[in-house]
């Protein structure tokens, strides 16, 4: 009996070794599915990537929609981009919040557009390797943005000089120009400079006007009425969310209104030359692009200009004869002002 009781245990512990061997290679991980070459298939790597709008105008506004249409090009590609905007409000408190939330959020790159979003960008990311990629920084030195490992950009310099050639060639008795800005806009001080600098040059009188809000802006630009035969205001954000009152204030009087970007000219003013914001926001896309792919961090980037803006209607309304432009660019494009 105790040979029988012998035999059936060696047995039941011969089934127990042979099911657990089975139950081990049934929980082994599936293999990666074969590609058709026999090659095991690959995920599209994905990257998460911020897009910063300082606040929104029109001019901000089409550098972002050229950004993200840029993103989603790329990521039809196989790249797998996910792109989420945020807006400042042209509040460096909410900027810099949006900055910790992108640093704590596990973002790939975070695309800022104008210099303050990208001053707080740049600090967000100060501790960490997240690449920054700015649009549309008219003075990317001056802004202090410069000379920083992982931060590059697109820059939409102004030639000052030749947009007050622009106003001396339609009216050359000019006595006394007038120069709309806002002095928290870093994007300002060196094409004021510059004009100051050449009016001076010329023997032209100016007077300065600012504000830091739409309000002060038009207070600013209704006291223009009376003192400048012509106004300057290069690529500022305040005075560019105020332009559509502004534009309506000083065509009302008669004068002028020369400026940094064509979205002023669409909102009403009169005239300008500069670059085009959706090719410069494409640029800055296929540069984030390229990083993201591990490709290295290049010095900022200067977009072309010499696009001669004209908005036909404010011209008419102020009986501007603006035929000599086509003598000074190769392109002048006319616009009407666009509904808002």
């Amino acid at each position: 009996m105790k040979k029988i009781i012998a035999a059936v245990l060696s047995v039941l512990m011969m089934l127990s070794v042979l099911s657990g061997c089975g139950s081990a290679a049934s929980s082994a991980a599936p293999s990666a599915p074969a590609s058709e070459t026999g090659e095991p298939s690959q995920k599209a790597e994905s990257y998460r990537v911020a897009v910063v709008q300082q606040l929104d105008h029109a001019s901000l506004d089409e550098i972002r929609e050229a950004v993200e249409a840029q993103l989603k090009a790329a990521s039809a590609d196989g790249m797998a981009i996910e792109v989420e905007s945020f807006s400042g409000q042209n509040d460096a408190t909410v900027l810099n919040q949006i900055g910790s939330q992108i640093v704590s959020g596990g973002y790939d790159a975070v695309l800022p557009i104008a210099t303050l979003a990208a001053q707080c960008m740049v600090t967000a990311v100060e501790d960490t390797d997240i690449p920054v990629i700015y649009a549309a920084i008219s003075d990317p030195e001056a802004a202090g943005l410069t000379g920083i490992e992982n931060v590059t950009g697109t820059s939409d310099a102004l030639n000052t000089s030749f947009i007050l050639d622009m106003m001396l060639r339609v009216n050359p008795e000019i006595q006394c120009v007038g120069l709309l800005y806002s002095n928290s806009e870093a994007n300002s001080a060196t094409p004021i400079a510059e004009a100051k600098k050449y009016l001076d040059e010329k023997g032209i009188s100016y007077v300065e006007k600012t504000g830091n809000t739409t309000d002060e802006i038009l207070t600013a630009a209704a006291s223009l009425v009376g003192q400048a035969d012509a106004v300057f205001t290069p690529t500022d954000n305040v005075v560019m969310a105020a332009e559509s009152a502004v534009a309506e204030t000083l065509a009302g009087a008669g004068i002028p209104h020369y400026t940094g970007a064509d979205s002023f000219v669409t909102a009403g003013a009169f005239a300008t030359c500069g670059v085009n914001y959706t090719e410069l926001g494409t640029y800055t896309a296929d540069m984030a692009v390229k990083i993201l792919q591990g490709g290295e961090v290049p010095e900022f980037h200067v977009m072309d200009g010499g696009i001669i803006t004209v908005n036909t209607e404010t011209a008419a309304a102020l009986g501007l004869d603006y035929s000599a432009f086509s003598e000074m660019a190769g392109q002048v494009v006319e616009v009407q002002t666009a509904a808002e």
